[in-house]
């Protein structure tokens, strides 16, 4: 058993730099900026996984030292306004990463937060339309043309009755931007694609007249729908961006959970326009799916998995007094299971409890699930994080990380 005292950090972006001046790892690059200017950024020299993404760190200079910061997003803050989900904020992020490595691979591209579309052109975009007024001089003020620029359908929500809400839902929550950096002749790093995810809601919820909620399910024909049209016309906007004129903008549609889904929703649809297009083209399906377990949609779609759980929940129920129930959740693709995800919330009475069900744990790991797909099994007491167990796929014996 592997002991780590602290805590452990698992994330799914790794940085690989502190504040400082620039170390033997780290090289100093002339990046350039959303307005086409340039500042000097570092890249680190090292990579936890060949699969992964590095990233750019802009590198200010000062009497005293050279300061490398994160560069945070464009429009920071706005996915969490928009997407009412946490687990899709989470899923939409990372996913788009993972699609965007099949056209800009991480060989070639190094990572940025979207930096070329701000807060307020994100909320001006993901509002519903509305017809510009002029004022009492005949003119047009920027805030009445942003109006003009919603993607969601035009209602007057003031106005609005239920059946108004029904027939004109907001398609459309958040539009996610990466941006995927490639090195020139120079050695210079400039913008080489970006990725965008158009993230669509399932269910529309909604209040009229002092009542309410509503919901009005969406299907995903009317959703594909919409976003295929939405998304013309967001290429059309960002051609007209400086700096994105030229460059492949990869584009995913990602249907949301419902706010209450104890797992996130999926990807559903993808494709790539060409650089110096703004042709929206065939999309490409994504087979994904995040499934619970137990359920029964789990025991009537994926029923070998759905065994594994029911078998590991009834020796651990078996085995410690205090066991409550469990919460699993796979990731497939093409109806293959990538990942699964097991949280276990239990009451300990000290460290030597904690040991000894992370060791039973571990056994039982062993015993019962497959390793053709990544394991991951946290334990918790009073909702702290108290052992980590990991299992990557085609590996026969897991990881166990003890926190103290």
């Amino acid at each position: 058993m592997k002991k780590i005292a602290g805590v452990l950090g698992i994330g799914a972006l790794f940085l690989l730099a502190s504040c400082g001046p620039v170390g033997n790892g780290e090289e100093e690059v002339k990046q350039e900026t959303a307005d086409g200017g340039e500042k000097t950024s570092v890249v680190s020299s090292y990579n936890y996984s060949d699969e992964e993404y590095k990233v750019l760190l802009p590198y200010e200079n000062s009497k005293a030292k050279g300061v490398v910061n994160y560069e945070t997003s464009a429009a920071r803050g706005v996915i969490i306004n928009q997407i009412a989900n946490r687990l899709d904020i989470s899923e939409v992020e990372e996913g788009l990463r993972n699609h965007s490595k099949d056209v800009f691979s991480p060989e070639d591209y190094y990572f940025r937060e979207g930096q070329m579309l701000d807060s307020d052109t994100l909320y001006s975009w993901l509002s519903r339309y509305s017809k510009a007024q002029k004022d009492k001089d005949g003119k047009i003020s920027n805030e009445e043309k942003a109006k003009e620029l919603g993607l969601n359908p035009e209602l007057n929500e003031d106005e609005a009755k239920e059946d108004d809400f029904r027939d004109n839902p907001k398609y459309l929550s958040h539009i996610l931007e990466q941006d995927y950096m490639t090195e020139d002749d120079n050695g210079d790093i400039k913008l080489g694609g970006v990725s965008i995810a158009l993230a669509m809601k399932s269910e529309y919820q909604f209040t009229t007249g002092g009542k309410g909620p509503y919901r009005e399910e969406i299907s995903q024909d009317e959703m594909l729908s919409q976003a295929n049209e939405m998304a013309k016309k967001i290429v059309e906007r960002m051609r007209e961006k400086e700096g994105l004129g030229q460059v492949p903008i990869h584009i995913a549609i990602y249907r949301e959970a419902k706010k209450e889904s104890v797992v996130p929703g999926n990807f559903v649809a993808e494709t790539t326009v060409e650089e110096g297009s703004s042709s929206v083209g065939d999309w490409k399906k994504i087979k994904e799916d995040n499934v619970l377990f137990p359920s029964d949609d789990a025991e009537e779609n994926y029923p070998d998995e759905s065994q594994y759980i029911t078998a590991f929940e009834t020796k651990v129920a078996s085995f410690f007094p205090n066991y409550t129930g469990m919460v699993g959740r796979g990731f497939y693709q093409d109806g293959e299971l990538k990942k699964l995800t097991i949280d276990i919330p239990i009451q300990f009475e000290g460290n030597a409890e904690v040991v000894a069900f992370s060791q039973y744990a571990y056994g039982q790991i062993m015993d019962i699930f497959p390793n053709y797909y990544d394991l991951e099994m946290n334990i918790t007491s009073n909702d702290q994080t108290e052992a980590l167990i990991t299992r990557e796929h085609d590996t026969k014996e897991p990881k166990v990380y003890i926190l103290n």
